[in-house]
């Protein structure tokens, strides 16, 4: 898939194509193998958190992405470049994303209430 295909998915909001590609699943593969099937943020926070285990005759649960440093709706010419992906578990990849779950809301204003 080239980087006109990829601005079109874009475009048309199908990313779930691209996502689907034999060219991204084989590099997101890759991705993992290269960082040892453990998130990277976590790792930088000198934590560990690795990719679960299959177990035979169950559905394996997601742990960890592949995520893009350099998101593909602004920079789709990265979308396949390796040097641009990085292994993240479920809980820093939605904190990079700011889908951050089941966080308090904060108060608009700290003066209190008459």
């Amino acid at each position: 898939m080239n980087t006109q295909q990829i601005i079109k998915l874009i475009q048309t909001d199908n990313l779930n194509k691209f996502y689907k590609g034999r060219g991204w699943r084989k590099l997101r593969i890759i991705a993992l193998i290269r960082d040892n099937h453990e998130c990277q943020q976590c790792k930088r926070e000198g934590k560990v958190h690795v990719d679960s285990i299959k177990v035979e005759g169950e559905r394996k649960s997601v742990e960890l992405n592949v995520h893009h440093k350099y998101g593909i709706e602004l920079y789709p010419q990265l979308a396949l470049v390796l040097d641009n992906l990085e292994t993240l578990c479920l809980n820093c990849h939605n904190k990079m994303h700011n889908r951050v779950f089941g966080a308090t809301k904060q108060k608009k204003w700290d003066d209190e209430k008459w």
